[in-house]
């Protein structure tokens, strides 16, 4: 059974699964589809296209699934697909995708607090927490378990690794490859998530890897072809072949290294493979 306030709108072809509570002035649009046990707060609002999982919470005056804020959007239908045990805090966007038939995508497990922002064809993993005001321009990609602090800002197409952490009030306009910190305007390579991983389980094997990897990549003064060709052929754990294999994908290219006594001066191609 569900538990819907009379003031609350809910549009045709909506189906909902069961326990699920629908406060006070809440809009649901056409064709949303949505789970079982869900909280819908008051006054937010799910346009039409949207599928939400199970157990979500989602907070006063959240707006999800609505048009994106792309000139070149046609009003063609896209979606909104959202897991399971999502909080969504309150007045944060989730917007669905631009192209016909694309989608923006979120995982299981995430902590997005008041006012972020996910545009367009977003793709969040699980467990990843957005703080106030964190936001994700299109096609943005974050990886399981990221940490992007408060206020701050992603260019398009740019990929977060996993468990990467960025510190508060940061640009980034290139990839954070997997386990580092990055922070800055616009975003560098500061170190390793060493606290992140080992609340992860990840095992001190294969952190020492990581830490290896990470003086070749940002610490040896080689190029990022010659750095990923070391790692290649000296590390091997699970977690340095992840990280080998996002830089590899890389389109924008991945964040320069932090500039100070204790770090190397940027390369001078910091593309994530360089030609040979």
């Amino acid at each position: 059974m569900n538990t819907i306030h009379p003031s609350a709108i809910v549009g045709q072809n909506v189906k909902l699964g069961s326990g699920n509570r629908i406060d006070a002035h809440v809009i649901i649009e056409d064709n949303v589809i949505i789970g079982s046990n869900n909280t819908v707060r008051a006054g937010a609002y799910i346009a039409a296209g949207t599928e939400i999982k199970d157990s979500n919470e989602i907070h006063m005056h959240a707006v999800i699934g609505h048009i994106p804020q792309d000139i070149s959007f046609k009003n063609e239908p896209s979606y909104t697909r959202i897991g399971s045990h999502n909080q969504i805090r309150e007045f944060s966007t989730i917007h669905r995708g631009t192209k016909p038939g694309s989608a923006t995508l979120i995982g299981d497990y995430n902590f997005i607090m008041a006012y972020c922002h996910i545009a367009h064809n977003c793709i969040l993993g699980n467990r990843v927490i957005m703080v106030n005001q964190a936001s994700l321009t299109g096609y943005c990609e974050v990886g399981d378990n990221a940490f992007l602090s408060g206020m701050t800002g992603f260019h398009q197409f740019t990929r977060i690794g996993r468990l990467a952490l960025v510190s508060a009030l940061s640009a980034v306009n290139k990839d954070i490859p997997p386990f580092m910190i990055c922070g800055g305007r616009p975003g560098v390579i500061l170190g390793m998530n060493v606290v992140g991983m080992r609340r992860a389980g990840v095992l001190p094997a294969s952190r020492d890897e990581i830490k290896k990897a990470y003086k070749l990549l940002y610490r040896s003064g080689l190029n990022t072809t010659q750095a990923l060709e070391a790692i290649k052929s000296s590390l091997s754990s699970p977690e340095v072949t992840e990280l080998v294999q996002f830089i590899e994908n890389s389109k924008r290219g991945i964040c320069d290294a932090a500039t100070g006594e204790d770090s190397l001066k940027p390369r001078k191609n910091s593309s994530a493979v360089e030609s040979q």
